[in-house]
């Protein structure tokens, strides 16, 4: 494969060359990004029907989607050197591939085995993925302007994809099949080869970077222990030894992690990367933005089928209002703010929209519907993620030294996933807590159960419209860039 690869290189670059429409490389790269966000949320609506073709028990159904999480968020650091060490191009195509036919194994299976392996085979190449087509848009797209577009078209794809597979899965699930949700990333894989080849340019390699593999697997087994150790709580209660077990454990091996990454000789994290103040403050932003995010489709997802009564097609397009704010908010707004406000002052505002959203998610009832109560708080949510997520991979991907396009991707990425998986598991635990609560103090009431669904919600989205705006005084403080200079326009 790598060899097919290698030998069209410099074919597939002169041709781009002669056609001279080097915007055409954003679809590929955007498209790639879609297809492995689309898979983070795309087998949620579904696994009701999952669940008894395979043989998932109801406590190992979770990880039809925490087994690509944990491997796609877990990796992505390793990924994000790869492509440094043998070419981002490269890397994207082979990682295309690969998600593909680990898709069409998904989509065969059989047993509960074989799909939860299939999507965490999913989750390995993801992690491939999606630092090359970060890396790949920042280093084809260098004048300015035309940078900030591309960023604005990337944010809206990565923070509205996940919604979208929420009305993408319900589609597949009620009109085809459950398995079709898998088959469907194949004609997207063979847009997204035939395209990279036409159109995105092959960048210069860092032979000189060795993948830390030590690294990668403190980090992997980190994340899966205190994403496990959040998750399990709900169940076994925060003093149980095996959430403690889990959570000490994970933090010891992040430990770990940090230890190894001041001594290692090509670490996945250099220590000039860690240390810059305006980096690590966008990185943390990031990763409360889908922190907010993931959550609050998870709860959303299930007030709208348990409570509301809504089909899974139901449910997904209800998320329509979220998908066309943050699409039009990142090309759009995002864009515009950029040259006029500091980046640090954009992304607290992103925060600040995401914690009123969340407040007003506060006003939910049992009795609430959609158009007063539900589509507000998601359009606001919405607009929210152009306004933080164009500034934070613009500052991070222009403020760091070319050799670390790759791995600056992959703590973007990283960002995204630890924070969206950190986020369902401890909402979730929150939520099921409060309303257990709820029902304990009304032993006799008929309605308590539908009550207390409700009220298990609005607590967790009330701990993180707090956690969002404890993140804006942060980052505003933290993240003390300029504006970027104001480029003349110029002709698209």
């Amino acid at each position: 494969m790598t060899e097919m690869i290698r030998d069209t290189d410099q074919v597939s670059d002169a041709a781009a060359a002669r056609r001279g429409r080097p915007a055409m490389a954003i679809v590929p790269l955007v498209t790639a990004q879609l297809m492995i966000t689309l898979d983070s949320t795309i087998v949620s609506v579904a696994l009701p029907s999952i669940q008894p073709d395979v043989g998932l028990s109801d406590a190992d159904r979770a990880w039809a989607v925490t087994a690509y999480t944990l491997a796609f968020g877990g990796l992505l650091l390793l990924g994000g050197r790869i492509g440094d060490l043998i070419g981002r191009k490269r890397a994207l195509v082979i990682g295309v591939i690969g998600f593909a036919l680990s898709s069409v194994l998904c989509g065969a299976a059989q047993n509960a085995v074989m799909l939860v392996g299939s999507r965490g085979l999913q989750g390995v190449f993801a992690a491939l993925i999606a630092p090359s087509t970060l890396a790949l848009i920042t280093s084809t797209f260098t004048e300015p302007r035309q940078r900030t577009r591309a960023v604005g078209v990337y944010a809206a794809t990565a923070m509205s994809g996940g919604a979208l597979g929420l009305v993408v899965g319900g589609l597949l699930t009620d009109y085809l099949d459950w398995r079709w949700c898998m088959f469907v990333n194949i004609p997207i894989a063979a847009v997204v080869v035939l395209g990279t080849f036409r159109y995105v340019p092959n960048l210069p390699r860092h032979p000189g970077v060795n993948p830390d593999l030590p690294g990668a697997a403190l980090v992997t087994l980190g994340l899966v222990g205190v994403i496990y150790g959040l998750g399990v709580a709900s169940d076994y209660g925060w003093a149980s030894g095996r959430t403690v077990g889990a959570l000490v454990a994970g933090v010891l091996l992040l430990a770990a992690f940090g230890w190894r990454q001041s001594r290692a000789a090509d670490p996945l994290v250099p220590l000039r990367v860690a240390k810059n103040r305006v980096g690590a403050g966008s990185f943390l932003a990031m990763m409360i933005s889908a922190f907010c995010t993931f959550g609050m489709m998870l709860g959303m997802t299930y007030q709208l089928q348990t409570v509301s009564g809504y089909s899974p097609l139901q449910a997904g397009l209800a998320f329509v209002a979220f998908v066309g704010t943050a699409v039009l908010s990142s090309t759009q707004v995002g864009r515009r703010l950029t040259p006029r406000m500091r980046p640090g002052l954009m992304m607290a505002a992103g925060l600040l929209l995401y914690a009123v959203a969340l407040l007003l998610i506060g006003r939910l009832t049992p009795h609430s519907s959609y158009l007063p109560d539900v589509l507000p708080p998601l359009a606001l949510m919405g607009l929210g993620v152009g306004v933080l997520t164009v500034p934070v991979v613009g500052t991070v991907m222009s403020a760091g030294e070319p050799r670390d396009a790759g791995v600056v991707a992959a703590i973007v990425n990283t960002m995204q996933q630890v924070g969206g998986s950190v986020g369902a598991a401890l909402l979730n635990t929150i939520s099921i807590s409060a309303a257990a609560t709820y029902l304990a103090a009304r032993p006799n009431d008929p309605a308590a159960e539908v009550g207390a669904k409700v009220h298990g919600f609005v607590v967790a989205s009330q701990w993180s419209a707090g956690i969002a705006l404890v993140g804006a005084l942060v980052v505003a403080v933290a993240v003390n860039a300029p504006a970027p200079r104001a480029e003349q326009p110029t002709e698209d």
